[in-house]
């Protein structure tokens, strides 16, 4: 029997949906309790700040690092962002105009946003961007592989893009939306995890539906399930259209719920965000609006 079809097939990760839905449902239960500013500073400090841009240029993602370069002048009472997340091109430059510390440069590659390209270019993409500077890669597992049940071949293409990146870490992006299934959500996380990521992702937030909180309790019932077999803790990140408070926090409410407290910080909790920073910082600040990033 195939060795990663026997792990799928001992998982004990719910997949029915109506079960899943009625889970988080008990967990939005719980969010009035977590409407506090030392959970919206908690979150602001997980968010990977991102700009995946088709026009983004140097000039432009100058400008996005200086943002974060003066917010600890500005604000030095908070912490900053988790990362910055940007096309791996741009990890060079990152590296260069980046000046305050704690904040981790990350990229996309490896085809993004499909994932649809040879396994050469992925590897060689994901090392060039680690050799520029970038502390994590964010890469698309390639679902045709996935559906096709091409387990093997899946797995061994990521376990190559982790073992070129080294020390660097990775983060699966199973691209829920297009999956849709629960099984294979469930399925495509474990098999990222058994393929050396360090997180597993929901979004690339580019083409299918982004995050949603079914999703997100699937992968966070894998992660724990998996962190129970081996003893290695990976990280959940959810991407794709969280934009509101409220949505950052049904997040955050799922891998407390699911995973606990010790998973609530950005070493094991991201979420990728553009807008949501400023409606973050807002509730910190207390503001109805700002526009800062």
């Amino acid at each position: 029997m195939d060795r990663y079809k026997k792990v799928l097939d001992e998982s004990g990760v719910p997949t029915d949906k109506d079960f899943i839905k009625a889970e988080v449902e008990k967990i939005k239960e719980k969010l009035p309790e977590l409407r506090k500013p030392e959970v919206y500073t908690r979150i602001f400090n997980c968010i990977d700040l991102t700009t995946l841009n088709t026009t983004d240029s140097q000039n432009s993602v100058t400008g996005f690092v200086q943002r974060v370069n003066d917010f600890d002048n500005e604000y030095p009472q908070y912490p900053n962002v988790a990362a910055l997340c940007v096309f791996s091109n741009f990890a060079g430059l990152v590296r260069s105009a980046l000046e305050v510390t704690g904040v981790k440069i990350a990229v996309v590659a490896g085809g993004f946003p499909s994932g649809q390209t040879f396994t050469a270019i992925k590897v060689a993409d994901a090392a060039l961007a680690v050799s520029e500077g970038a502390d994590e890669v964010d890469v698309v597992m390639n679902l045709g592989m996935l559906l096709d049940g091409n387990y093997e071949e899946l797995c061994d293409e990521l376990i190559e893009v982790k073992h070129s990146i080294k020390d660097a870490h990775m983060k699966v992006i199973i691209e829920s939306g297009a999956l849709k299934d629960p099984e294979q959500i469930r399925n495509a996380s474990i098999l990222a995890m058994y393929s050396d990521a360090d997180f597993i992702k929901t979004s690339t937030g580019k083409v299918y539906e982004g995050a949603s909180p079914e999703a997100a309790y699937v992968m966070c019932r894998c992660i724990r399930e998996y962190y129970e077999k081996t003893g290695r803790k990976v990280g959940f990140k959810a991407a794709g259209g969280v934009r509101s408070t409220e949505d950052a926090l049904l997040y955050y409410a799922i891998v407390k719920d699911v995973l606990g407290e010790e998973w609530l910080d950005n070493t094991y909790f991201r979420i990728g965000a553009s807008s949501l920073a400023n409606a973050m910082l807002a509730k910190m600040l207390d503001e109805a609006e700002v526009k800062y990033f």
